[in-house]
């Protein structure tokens, strides 16, 4: 049986992180009673749509989901982001790169390497004069410089024979994607190095959603998966009292203050999230309901698009982690 250890790990570290946090706890008493207001596991139905993503295009389909996560990231700069009418952050960023998809065909790996800033800042329809979303727009065309220079160096410049590379396996998904320095989720928390791996998690999860978990889409140990830690479901978890922030980390979130990345707060609201949702699930599993860590993800995310979630403000955090 294979050794799940790198996704082990994170579980294991965002415990420990979770038991010696000062700035954020868990509310254990609540698990139990948060856990049965849950929707049971069979009910949660993960689906991606065709308006956000390039869906039914074979191999263009692989490419796409890993050049969007290659960029899912930067809701700390989502409040300047441009966005699309009635949509959100990630929203926006799906659908322009569909759009672009749809209308020029897939980027190749070459074509990822050459790509500017002024190019990337239209491709997502963003204003150059927008400082934080310039910003934004360098740090996503410098992932997909390394992500085409990593296809064309390791896998003769092909998506599929990265994806075809992992055997079958989220977690060796995860080794290679590691690789490129902004899928290394990695923070530092007194003597522990803290392993989040939120994207590169993500990607297996939306790979499998893509594909029905058939051919690219076929991981043996996708169940192993943790939540893919974010500022999102913190929040959700935060709102339903499942974990608790210092009133004057509230103050700051609420006041719009940046959450510096890798600073203790941050560490420490991202891990409590991963713990949480582990408790939820074993009480769950206890209860008769059989449920991952990404489908309580997909639940909890979800959860966060209503307006009530929406309302209050969120941690933001300017990091290429989420």
């Amino acid at each position: 049986m294979k050794d799940f250890s790198l996704i082990e790990n994170v579980r294991t570290v965002c415990k420990a992180v979770a038991d010696r946090a000062t700035h954020v706890k868990i509310n254990y008493d609540y698990i139990p009673s948060y856990a049965s207001s849950l929707i049971p596991a069979q009910t949660i139905s993960p689906e991606l749509d065709s308006d956000s993503h390039y869906l039914h295009h074979g191999d263009d389909t692989a490419a796409f989901f890993l050049t969007l996560d290659t960029i899912n990231f930067g809701s700390g700069y989502f409040p300047f982001l441009r966005k699309r009418p009635g949509m959100g952050g990630y929203f926006t960023i799906a659908h322009s790169l569909n759009d672009f998809y749809k209308n020029s065909g897939p980027l190749s790996a070459k074509e990822l390497t050459q790509l500017t800033v002024e190019e990337c800042t239209k491709i997502f329809g963003q204003e150059p004069d927008n400082r934080p979303i310039l910003e934004l727009m360098g740090l996503f065309t410098k992932a997909l410089n390394d992500l085409g220079r990593y296809l064309l160096d390791s896998f003769n410049g092909s998506f599929t024979e990265l994806i075809k590379a992992a055997d079958s396996s989220a977690e060796n998904l995860v080794q290679l994607l590691i690789k490129m320095p902004y899928f290394n989720d990695v923070e530092y928390y007194d003597n522990l190095e803290v392993p989040f791996y939120k994207r590169a998690q993500l990607t297996a999860a939306d790979l499998s959603l893509a594909f029905n978990g058939q051919g690219l889409g076929h991981f043996d140990d996708l169940d192993s998966l943790t939540i893919f830690a974010d500022n999102l479901v913190p929040h959700v978890l935060r709102i339903d009292k499942i974990i608790i922030y210092e009133e004057t980390l509230c103050a700051r979130i609420e006041a719009g203050e940046l959450i510096e990345s890798g600073s203790r707060e941050e560490i420490e609201i991202r891990a409590c999230a991963v713990h949480a949702v582990e408790l939820l699930k074993k009480e769950l599993k206890e209860s008769g309901n059989e449920v991952t860590s990404p489908e309580l993800d997909y639940l909890l995310w979800n959860r966060g698009q209503k307006p009530y979630y929406k309302a209050i403000p969120r941690h933001r955090t300017r990091t290429v982690f989420y």
